[in-house]
């Protein structure tokens, strides 16, 4: 099921579920019932409650989208290591040159074709893709350098293999859910507080009160959505894209 059909009917029945409630309790409230008898202390607390509560989603949501921020740029960070890696193979021998090429090739093809769907299913890297990375490892840190030349292309070439591992490592620890348990008890709790309390305003039937509710209702339900499909930064809807790796390598599309 589309994860915009999900969110299209998390927010249709959170709006239903809302206006069925009020339309449900006008039936039994009194007809001499005075709207206007609410206490000041209660729109108080309804007010500083849903101010805390926003102030909770708006730290959620900036903490999911920095994570997605660091997932992407970790993806970036591996594939400008590889792409070096290939450019500064350019000083040694045709055919260490092109064992290390082939090897890159063969590492940033797996991973678009498929690593990738295998983070967004299992929520973890895969024992080939690492296999694949250390092939490009031995082939680099395994061929002696025959003149200074060579030497001195020799150490950037280990080192940005290092800084590839190090980027495939921070792509593996944020491949799955970022937003701890107790998190999302939280804000799925206050959602369920913040509008349980508009209830206690005494809402009438008319309708602009209705279409208030609901939207209220709906918004909340998108705020959570949009949390949940960023808390996993390679695994959902608007998730960090394999994309440095086609720009870097573009013949590795097919």
């Amino acid at each position: 099921m589309s994860e915009w059909l999900v969110l299209s009917l998390a927010m249709g029945a959170a709006c239903a579920v809302v206006v069925a409630i009020v339309l449900i309790n006008n039936r039994r409230v009194p007809a001499d019932d005075d709207p206007s008898e609410s206490p000041d202390v209660l729109e108080y607390m309804t007010m500083m409650i849903g101010v805390v509560y926003a102030i909770v989603l708006g730290l959620a949501i900036a903490g999911v989208w920095e994570a997605r921020g660091g997932a992407q740029e970790s993806v970036r960070q591996e594939a400008q290591a590889l792409h070096e890696v290939q450019a500064r193979s350019q000083v040694y021998p045709v055919e260490v040159r092109d064992r290390i090429r082939g090897d890159v090739d063969a590492y940033v093809s797996y991973v678009v074709h498929s690593e990738w769907p295998h983070m967004s299913e299992h929520n973890s890297l895969s024992e080939k893709g690492t296999a694949l990375l250390e092939q490009v490892r031995r082939s680099v840190t395994d061929y002696v350098p025959a003149d200074d030349h060579e030497a001195q292309a020799y150490q950037p070439l280990v080192d940005q293999v290092a800084a590839a591992d190090d980027a495939r490592g921070a792509r593996g620890e944020n491949a799955g859910a970022t937003m701890p348990g107790v998190v999302w008890f939280g804000l799925i709790i206050g959602a369920v507080v913040t509008v349980g309390l508009i209830f206690t305003l005494q809402i009438r039937r008319t309708w602009r009160e209705l279409l208030l509710a609901g939207l209220f209702s709906a918004l909340i339900a998108f705020l959570l959505f949009l949390i949940w499909d960023f808390d996993a930064p390679y695994g959902r809807g608007i998730a960090a894209t394999a994309a440095p790796f086609v720009d870097l390598f573009p013949h590795i599309r097919n």
